[in-house]
């Protein structure tokens, strides 16, 4: 800020206490002229203080330009009275002539301006759409016997002057009219659009190179969505507006998952914040970086329980590293500098409270957007040496080592296979980190784990040593806890979170692979390269018995999977729901190094068809699929209307088997009555044509590869509804 605000053109009387220090604001932007408030932050300006020498009366400036601070010296009186912002009269076409008959309202926009016209004895009149009483929409109101009355409190005006017809009652404005060329015209001012805080905002999220916004717009995150439109048109982001905020967390959640960078969420205030909570916690279990953006009331109605309130702060604290109300004295690019880093050095939730009011702030401060420059350090940490030593003397006098991968190892595969090879050890993954190694790696045995393969839980039970690099030790992983164990992680809490290791390494999981495999000699890996060849041969040959099972009540689970294991491109990403169809995936779907994204420790039903929109929006590039059941694909029905929108290519493999199978099976497993678990499906190949995108079903096995091959090669959203069994899984 080079020059300071006018805060007033005439000078402020301020009694002085002797003694008594007082602040002179010099930068104008005080709330509490003509003393400052703290709002000079970020102006490089600074108060003027002095000290009263006595009790006496003191006129201090307000201009701003005095040469003696904090006194008046006139210099006010010098100024002009130009004013400080000019506006353009543009003329709109708003109606054609015949279209406003006598008597009629109706409502209007003329550029942006929202408007209500009137016609009455011939003539037309134009008024500000909004009543002054609370901004009700007066072209949704009546004329009543020559007089606009608002519908929300009666309220009326005179169309022709836009007075009130009550007392003290405030009036509207009224704005030119002409009828000409066919049409109706309204003259209107318009000025000069400010930058306000979301502008500041939005621009220091471009800067940290966010790229896409899922969200729906809505009555409070109006001024918000408008600085977003406004990077969108300069072509800086894109905003896709999805069908339930549920979706858009989701969508952000996979598309950190699969890049290790935020997207983010927009929602409203109230119900539409809320309805981000499941797919933020999903983002905050599995560390996946996401900004969420909520709008909130105006901040004066907080407290006694207004319309849409709720308290974003104590229900958002639990599943963010980071959440702050966004305030009209804050920081505000720093809030967003504050909020970015804190999802990407976090790997976690950031989120930001915009009250409606704050949204459409001026920038008064004139600040600069923010950016990453100069406020990350490198990341990496290097395990210490000590750590090291150990862990590669543990690793040297095993006979059968294995290497366990989880999730945290998606961005260091090429080091942790370069260790593989180095000491002989066949690779396993944890179901959240399938496909971060091939199939068809040699030394792969797949995944580990209830829905994983015998040929990893043949491995780790040979093994005399697990090296476990960025896994959990959670159930569902199927890590055999009584074994000497080397974990790595680059989070020190995950590190023997559950029971004790042998050799806990905390450290990037790349950087660490890296140093072992130096410290460590080169092991002849052909024996264990032909027992895990042996071993695949004999599952494949079990899943080929499986497929050939047949109960007349739909395809097995195995044939669909052998099929996409076959067809499914190479580089695509594939986005997977939660119920039997995951399970049945991660048993016979063969990776080939496409990427895999799920819902890992939440186990969120409906993640699928969000996640799999957020990869395509994440990597345009490269294919897409989704697989699910239809309980997962019903929760979230509606965004394959977004797909269509959007024009996403998503292949989405639906697996119908019309019931809540995997809890069917929990039922029965528990030795409890099969209750509630059937479901009334629609024909979803049906619902796909009618949304425009293009949809197929498939009975049999016979239709199978080319329903799929048609699906693939379409440019656009496609569903493949396969009947299945249930029980054939």
């Amino acid at each position: 800020m080079s020059e300071p605000k006018i805060a007033g053109k005439e000078p402020v009387e301020i009694q002085l206490e002797a003694g008594k220090n007082y602040a002179w604001c010099s930068c104008g932007l005080s709330q509490s002229q003509p003393l400052c408030d703290g709002s000079h932050a970020d102006t490089g300006m600074t108060p003027n203080v002095i000290k009263a020498e006595k009790d006496e009366s003191a006129w201090f400036c307000l201009c701003k330009q005095t040469e003696n601070p904090p006194f008046c010296d006139g210099t006010h009186s010098k100024l002009t009275d130009e004013p400080e912002t000019e506006t353009s009269r543009t003329w709109f076409r708003v109606a054609d002539a015949d279209e406003l008959k006598d008597g009629e309202i109706r409502g209007v926009t003329a550029g942006a301006k929202s408007l209500v016209l009137t016609s009455q004895y011939g003539m037309i009149s134009a008024l500000d759409g909004k009543c002054p009483h609370q901004g009700g929409p007066l072209a949704e109101g009546t004329l009543d016997d020559g007089v606009l009355r608002c519908p929300w409190h009666g309220w009326g005006f005179c169309p022709s002057s836009g007075d009130s017809t009550e007392e003290n009652h405030g009036g509207v404005a009224t704005y030119d009219v002409e009828v000409r060329d066919g049409g109706i015209h309204v003259a209107v001012d318009v000025p000069p659009k400010p930058r306000t805080v979301s502008d500041v905002m939005v621009e220091t999220m471009v800067n940290w190179g966010i790229t896409h916004v899922f969200g729906m717009v809505g009555h409070s995150n109006l001024g918000l969505a408008e600085a977003i439109r406004q990077q969108e048109e300069k072509g800086n982001l894109t905003f896709i507006g999805i069908r339930h905020e549920g979706a858009a967390s989701f969508a952000c959640s996979a598309f950190g998952k699969l890049t290790g960078r935020p997207a983010a969420c927009l929602t409203i205030a109230g119900p539409g914040a809320t309805n981000l909570l499941t797919g933020l916690w999903d983002a905050h279990v599995d560390r996946s970086p996401v900004l969420a953006l909520t709008g909130q009331i105006n901040t004066q109605y907080l407290g006694p329980g207004a319309f849409q309130e709720i308290d974003q702060s104590s229900a958002f604290s639990a599943v963010s590293a980071w959440s702050q109300t966004v305030l009209h004295t804050s920081r505000h690019a720093e809030l967003m500098n504050l909020a970015l880093k804190h999802a990407m050095v976090e790997r976690g939730v950031s989120h930001l409270i915009f009250p409606d009011e704050v949204q459409v702030l001026a920038d008064e401060q004139q600040s600069q957007p923010g950016s990453p420059e100069g406020r990350l350090g490198d990341v990496h940490i290097t395990p210490a040496a000590s750590s090291i030593d150990d862990a590669a003397n543990e690793i040297a006098k095993a006979n059968y080592p294995t290497i366990i991968v989880g999730h945290g190892a998606r961005q260091s595969m090429p080091q942790v296979l370069e260790l593989a090879e180095k000491t002989g050890a066949p690779v396993l993954t944890t179901f959240k980190a399938k496909g971060l190694v091939s199939d068809q790696h040699p030394l792969a045995g797949g995944v580990l784990g209830r829905s994983g393969t015998p040929i990893a839980s043949s491995m780790m039970s040979q093994s005399d040593l697990l090296l476990v690099f960025g896994a959990s030790f959670a159930d569902h992983t199927g890590i055999d806890q009584s074994k000497p164990i080397v974990q790595v992680d680059f989070d020190r809490l995950a590190l023997a979170k559950f029971h004790k290791v042998t050799v806990p390494v905390w450290g990037e999981i790349g950087i660490t692979a890296e140093l072992l495999a130096e410290r460590l000699p080169t092991r002849d890996s052909s024996s264990i390269k032909a027992e895990v060849a042996r071993q695949w041969r004999q599952w494949r040959a079990e899943k080929q018995r499986r497929m050939a099972q047949d109960r007349g009540k739909g395809l097995n689970s195995a044939t669909v999977f052998d099929m996409l294991s076959r067809l499914a491109p190479d580089d695509a990403v594939i986005a997977v729901d939660v119920g039997n169809n995951t399970y049945s995936f991660g048993r016979y779907f063969e990776c080939k190094g496409q990427s895999v994204l799920m819902s890992g420790y939440l186990g969120s039903i409906g993640f699928g068809f969000p996640a799999a929109m957020g990869a395509w929006a994440a990597a345009p590039e490269r294919p897409v699929l989704c697989v699910s059941g239809d309980g997962g694909f019903g929760q979230y029905l509606a965004e394959f209307t977004t797909a269509v929108k959007y024009d996403m290519n998503i292949t989405h493999v639906l697996l119908n088997n019309n019931e809540l199978g995997k809890i069917s099976k929990e039922q029965r497993a528990g030795e409890w009555e099969v209750w509630q678990t059937s479901l009334h499906n629609p024909n979803f190949a049906d619902f796909a044509n009618m949304c425009g995108g293009k949809g197929s079903r498939v009975t049999d096995s016979s239709q199978l590869e080319a329903a799929v091959l048609e699906a693939l090669n379409f440019n656009g959203p496609t569903i493949v509804e396969v009947m299945t069994d249930a029980e054939l899984i």
